[in-house]
């Protein structure tokens, strides 16, 4: 665990979780100025873990700290005034807009919430609103006049009047259409460049993870399975379920089918297998795979969970 103030190459650290959350082995850091992608199947606990991370769900275990102080879980009270600059975007837009109220009156509430005066929260909604790609005059409609894409952007900047050192970012373009993913994601990764904010995006879109992320983290049945750089896990995954997704993402050729070697669902995250919790669907399982739950291990330059790649001979092959 790194500590208070505590920084990596790449930038101070905001968001630290360490066996985090309802789930159980999760080790994971977001800096300043980086993207983090954390993919998997649905149900691996993706969500969850996001939602943990700005205190939308209890910790069972382990810790969540922003800026090095803890994330405590949001009850009926305010959300304490630090934890104001760690923010979440939804799955669904329209879901998180009241419906009954303007665009500028919703993106103007991180102003004033944060003590500013309405006018000065009128202004900035109009100034945000430009700055993810809608007119000004977007402050006057409703929710219900936009398209999903147009929602999302206006989620974003609600988001953004809020000052965010750090975004969670649940899912935010898997309800839009393909034009509008490639648009939002986009749009997410470039303020995370030009502001330094942390952005942790997580989604099922592997493509667009690759596209926008600087690291990657791959989810399995509430596991980090592997974690490294964009292009180490990409051209050179590890962990065989880490392979199984690359060769799963679709290819203009056709290609991209979940292989052969891969079979089943996974399992009941409330009874997960015992031992490696992938070894039933692993291809290169071995007997100890089956009572020895693997930790993270140093594996060709970045952090693998498997007993077989993280194996002296493995890593001298890798």
């Amino acid at each position: 665990m790194t500590g208070p103030g505590a920084t990596r190459d790449d930038g101070p650290v905001l968001l630290e979780l360490a066996a985090a959350a309802v789930l159980d082995g999760v080790d994971l850091t977001v800096a300043a100025g980086e993207v983090v992608g954390l993919v998997g199947e649905s149900g691996c606990g993706k969500s969850s873990l996001g939602r943990a991370a700005v205190g939308l769900e209890p910790l069972a275990a382990g810790s969540a700290r922003f800026l090095g102080e803890p994330v405590t879980t949001i009850g009926r009270g305010a959300r304490p005034g630090r934890l104001r600059r760690l923010q979440m975007v939804f799955q669904d837009p329209y879901s998180s807009l009241n419906p009954r109220r303007t665009v500028g009156d919703l993106v103007a509430d991180g102003v004033t919430l944060g003590g500013g005066s309405r006018a000065e929260g009128r202004t900035r909604a109009a100034a945000l609103l430009e700055r993810v790609g809608l007119p000004a005059s977007a402050t006057a409609a409703y929710p219900h006049e936009f398209s999903g894409g147009q929602r999302q952007r206006i989620a974003i900047a609600r988001t953004l009047a809020a000052d965010p050192l750090c975004i969670v970012a649940d899912e935010p373009i898997s309800a839009l259409d393909a034009s509008a993913q490639a648009t939002v994601a986009n749009l997410l990764s470039g303020l995370v460049r030009d502001g330094g904010i942390g952005l942790l995006l997580i989604s099922h879109d592997l493509s667009v993870v690759r596209q926008v992320a600087d690291r990657v983290a791959v989810m399995y049945l509430g596991r980090v399975v592997e974690v490294g750089t964009t292009e180490q896990v990409w051209s050179r995954p590890q962990h065989p379920y880490t392979q199984a997704l690359v060769a799963a993402i679709p290819r203009p050729d056709g290609g991209g089918v979940l292989p052969a070697d891969l079979p089943g669902d996974v399992p009941d995250p409330a009874d997960p297998p015992s031992g490696c919790r992938f070894h039933p669907r692993c291809p290169i399982a071995e007997d100890r795979c089956r009572t020895t739950d693997p930790r993270p291990e140093p594996v060709a330059g970045r952090e693998v969970a498997c007993l077989v790649r993280a194996a002296p001979s493995a890593r001298a092959d890798a």
